[in-house]
């Protein structure tokens, strides 16, 4: 284990977060807001321990994928420890657990808060708690290796690999550092144009940066209690778009960015996304025609609950516990779909859930034909064994620790869809579930114990379960490979 370049690793993230911080304080400074001290204190302590760890760069800076991946980890429990310290100094959140527990919520894009009032926050602690989703929604680590010259020689692959989501991670270009500008740069320019739209469309200035920065890291914090009920239609529509839109796989952006719209629009994942969303928004418009007065409402709402929940931003226009159960089934298993590999999204992911399905189709065929030798695609693609192989594995410890979680909150007593729908919301980083954490509730009521469970899982589903779980494993701490 290669320790001296995991600190100095970990010394920049320090440096990173340092700068992010100065957004809030120009908001502090703006609103004149007394909080703003206190992002101006943590990052100067971040600042200060960032220089120290990265001094001197380490003349080992070989990367495997064990470093790569418990690096990766760390640095999102660091940032969120070091990101929590204005809440809880401030006493805008008056205990650590639940600064904790709102900034892991942020980092990793999942929007479950334990804030009952909101909009008691003050403007700085505000734009912080969004544009930690902005932030998590990328990966700072992409961030990182967009601009500074790390571990090179091609070991930046393992970071990129254990910080991205999905079943395998491939690079847009030959150079790992130049796939992470592509990616931010394309990150950027999207969130920029829906900027633009929800200012023409009347948005107040501090709202569209909040609202975007949810939307683009489908995150889904609102700045209201209401999440985005009050916004207009037209408002909530653009929101509905884009959460859609960056939910999409990157690299079909990629496609069209170098004119290859082909490749593009023939990207398998991306049209089973589009087509789970048409048909699970049509079949819900319909079951709850009854409770709006259009069918045109009916459809509005029911796009945007499916765009918010199969992408796992969070984002609400109304309380869709009131829903008839079909709707609600429907819902809940798009909460484990999730959206595409290599977006924003959380979740299983569309290609896994593609995966599984070609799988099953295979074995079938191989019971009525023994003989033949069939051959799994995806994209066009041959499937490496090592992908099929990543891909159970995966599904195997979802479903352990999923299990273990829902056993270990149940200690709070409250209702079996309570608990399994407040694991399913913070797992796959979604945010409301149903019941005692439906849209209209928060997570204050849970034991400080549930809490610690559930940013366990909302780590370990951002970072795909395995970078968290190495943390765990003796092995991954003896020195030597």
């Amino acid at each position: 284990m290669n320790i001296a370049i995991i600190i100095y690793f970990l010394g920049w993230i320090l440096n990173v977060e340092a700068v992010l911080m100065l957004l809030p304080c120009v908001t502090a400074l703006i609103y004149g807001e007394k909080s703003g001290i206190y992002f101006i204190v943590t990052l100067a302590a971040c600042g200060i321990l960032g220089i120290l760890a990265t001094f001197r760069k380490p003349k080992n800076t070989v990367f495997y994928a064990k470093e790569g991946f418990v690096c990766v980890a760390l640095s999102w429990i660091i940032l969120s420890i070091f990101g929590a310290l204005p809440f809880y100094l401030s006493g805008e959140i008056p205990l650590f657990e639940d600064a904790l527990f709102e900034v892991i919520s942020g980092f990793t894009t999942t929007g479950s808060s334990i804030l009952p009032d909101v909009e008691a926050l003050s403007h700085c602690m505000l734009i912080w708690r969004s544009f930690t989703h902005w932030v998590g929604g990328m990966g700072v680590i992409v961030f990182m290796l967009a601009v500074l010259p790390l571990a090179g020689g091609g070991y930046n692959m393992h970071i990129m690999r254990a910080e991205s989501p999905g079943p395998s991670v491939g690079k847009l270009v030959p150079k790992v550092r130049q796939t992470a500008k592509i990616l931010y740069l394309l990150y950027f320019g999207i969130t920029v144009i829906q900027m633009l739209l929800l200012l023409i469309s009347g948005m107040p200035l501090f709202d569209t940066l909040c609202i975007s920065f949810g939307t683009a890291g489908t995150g889904g914090f609102g700045i209201l209690n209401d999440s985005t009920a009050s916004y207009t239609y037209l408002q909530q529509a653009i929101i509905t778009v884009f959460m859609i839109l960056f939910g999409v796989n990157f690299n079909v952006y990629y496609l069209l960015w170098i004119r290859k719209p082909k490749d593009a629009f023939g990207c398998e994942e991306a049209r089973v996304y589009l087509g789970i969303i048409l048909v699970s928004t049509i079949v819900i418009a319909l079951n709850i025609r009854h409770m709006f007065p259009s069918l045109m409402l009916a459809f509005h709402h029911a796009a945007f609950q499916v765009g918010t929940i199969i992408t796992t931003t969070g984002f609400a226009t109304t309380d869709f516990d009131l829903w008839p159960e079909l709707s609600k089934t429907i819902l809940v298993l798009l909460m484990f779909c999730g959206a595409c590999a290599g977006s924003t999204g959380g979740g299983m992911k569309v290609s896994r859930i593609i995966i599984a399905f070609k799988q099953v189709k295979k074995e079938l065929g191989n019971l009525v034909h023994p003989k033949s030798v069939k051959i799994l695609r995806l994209e066009g693609k041959k499937l490496e064994h090592n992908v099929v192989r990543s891909a159970n594995g995966y599904f195997l410890a979802y479903a352990i620790i999923f299990a273990a979680s829902v056993i270990l909150i149940s200690l709070n007593n409250f209702d079996f869809t309570t608990n399994v729908t407040a694991v399913a919301a913070t797992f796959n980083n979604i945010g409301p579930g149903l019941a005692k954490v439906g849209p209209t509730c928060n997570w204050s009521q849970f034991s400080a114990f549930s809490k610690y469970v559930f940013m366990f899982d909302m780590l370990a589903g951002r970072l795909e379960i395995f970078p968290m779980l190495l943390l765990f494993s003796p092995g991954t701490w003896k020195k030597g490979f």
